[in-house]
């Protein structure tokens, strides 16, 4: 198996990046993908821990946030050049949107009464390359404030249409796929389907629209998806000509999802690599 959509703490994980690629050789996968949010600072320690199993394909990775018709879709660069200049000036605006939507979450947990400091645990550790998103807010919370757990802080305070939530500037997907391209990536819509209406017509929408401007494959196999909604999008790639991808979406202890497994029944079939390596630019 392999997977190839994944977190570390330099984003909204909690592992460090060279800890990857040890846990996915414990588990014997095939390959495994870095693609933290918005950043490459953890790919090279990440490629240079892969070195120790030589068995294991290690893909550098990113995932960036986009916007679609109000809707937020995220579209994963596999492949990529971590030290494209291109890419990481585009990184670089990404987080700096962050830091605006940050402070703004700030402010509006101040006025609900959880104030928290810029220098807590969750946000001191990070540098100007790194991505602060909602889930350290939810982790501070939980820590001060006594939440059960950080889904009790999203459902409460930090979920879309919940009163700290803030909205971020993002990009239309098409100008993160060029900017993938640019880094001689492979642009991957993640996890494309949400369980809301009209899910498959949404879908062929998009694929129709962006697989023309360079969409190259679909996250068909997730962990969250059953057996319908990856045969949905198995079907949609065929149609639309795309390569194929999936991945658990791994958070480490912020996340229920089991690197490979996913909630325990993900199998990202090792063939799925071919299709996309045979589209890297």
């Amino acid at each position: 198996m392999i997977d190839l959509h994944t977190h570390s703490c330099v984003s909204d994980g909690t592992l460090p990046p060279e800890k990857i690629p040890e846990l996915a050789a414990a588990m014997s996968l095939a390959a495994i993908a870095l693609t933290d949010h918005d950043t490459v600072i953890g790919i090279d320690a990440f490629c240079e821990a892969a070195k120790r199993y030589p068995d294991l394909v290690a893909v550098p990775g990113v995932e960036i946030s986009t916007d679609y018709s109000g809707k937020e879709i995220h579209i994963v660069g596999l492949f990529i050049d971590s030290h494209n200049e291109i890419l990481l000036k585009f990184l670089s605006h990404q987080r700096e949107e962050r830091c605006r939507r940050n402070e703004m979450i700030f402010r509006k947990l101040s006025s609900l009464g959880y104030p928290l400091g810029a220098d807590e645990p969750e946000f001191a550790r990070f540098s100007d390359a790194s991505s602060i998103g909602r889930p350290h807010f939810a982790a501070a919370l939980c820590r001060l404030y006594g939440f059960a757990d950080m889904q009790e802080v999203f459902r409460k305070l930090l979920g879309h249409g919940r009163p700290a939530y803030v909205r971020r500037k993002t990009p239309d997907p098409s100008a993160a796929i060029e900017v993938i391209h640019a880094a001689h990536g492979v642009a991957v819509w993640a996890h494309p389907v949400y369980r809301q209406r009209n899910e498959s017509a949404f879908v062929r929408r998009f694929c129709k629209k962006f697989a023309p401007l360079g969409l190259d494959a679909l996250e068909c196999y997730y962990s969250l998806f059953g057996p319908p909604e990856t045969q949905m999008l198995l079907q949609a790639a065929q149609d639309f000509n795309l390569g194929i991808s999936g991945g658990s979406d791994f958070h480490g202890e912020h996340s229920t999802a089991q690197l490979g497994t996913g909630m325990g029944g993900l199998a990202v079939p090792d063939d799925a690599l071919a299709t996309l390596i045979a589209r890297k630019h």
